[in-house]
Order: structure tokens, then sequence, then C-alpha cells
């Protein structure tokens, strides 16, 4: 190897090095950059939907149905009446399954007595 060739591998290795710390400076900053723009879109997409929420609030119409639907808000003139014990169905959602009611406590009672008194052995409570 001369001397030439020596000096060439130097410096080209000094500036391998003296590159390495700036490009991965740039590196580091387009993810970040990147980041930034996901964040940006997803706060954007947010301030959409708020904004839209505030327009609708602002419907004189869309506040009155809410007054009838959560708070039974009847206009002077109309009757209204209200069903105690039920949730309002809206008109839109279809009425939902009802589950099987559970069995009465003392019929619960009676049947862990008849199981006792069998020598069934243990029956689990609430099951039939």
């Amino acid at each position: 190897m001369t001397g030439r060739a020596a000096v060439l591998a130097v410096v080209v290795c000094a500036i391998a090095v003296s590159l390495a710390y700036p490009v991965r400076e740039y590196i580091t900053q387009r993810r970040n950059i990147a980041e930034l723009e996901q964040q940006r879109a997803r706060l954007l997409a947010d301030i959409k939907v708020l904004d839209d929420r505030r327009r609708q609030l602002a419907d004189p119409a869309y506040k009155d149905r809410i007054a009838r639907e959560r708070l039974f808000y009847c206009e002077p003139g109309k009757t209204c009446h209200v069903v105690m014990g039920e949730k309002p169905v809206r008109e839109t959602e279809a009425a939902p399954e009802r589950k099987a009611a559970a069995p009465p406590w003392y019929l619960t009672l009676w049947e862990s007595v008849e199981a006792a008194d069998t020598g069934k052995g243990r029956k689990a409570i609430g099951s039939r």
C-alpha cells in the first residue's frame, strides 16, 4: 500500500465518520415529521367530528328531539304520555331481546330444600 492510498483511505474514513451523525439526525427528524403528520391527521379528524357535533347542537329541531327523548319534554298544547318502568325505544332501533327472568328467591330456596331432602347433594343455587 502506498502513502497516497493510505492518505486516501484516511480521508474517506474521516468523511464517512463526519457524515454519520448528520445522516442519523436526518433520519430521526424524518421519522418525527411522519409521526407529527399522523398526529395532525388524527387531530383534524377529531376537529371535524367536534365541528359536526357543534353544528348538530346548533340545530333547534335536534335540540327539541333530544329534549323529548331524554327529558320527556312536552310542547305546549300537546298531550304526552310517559310509560313508567320501561325504557323508551327509539324508532330507529329494534326492540332488544329480553333475557329470561331469574326465578323468585323463594322458589330457589324451596328447590334447595327439596334437593337437600332427597339427598341429591349440593345443587347450584339458581339453576333448574
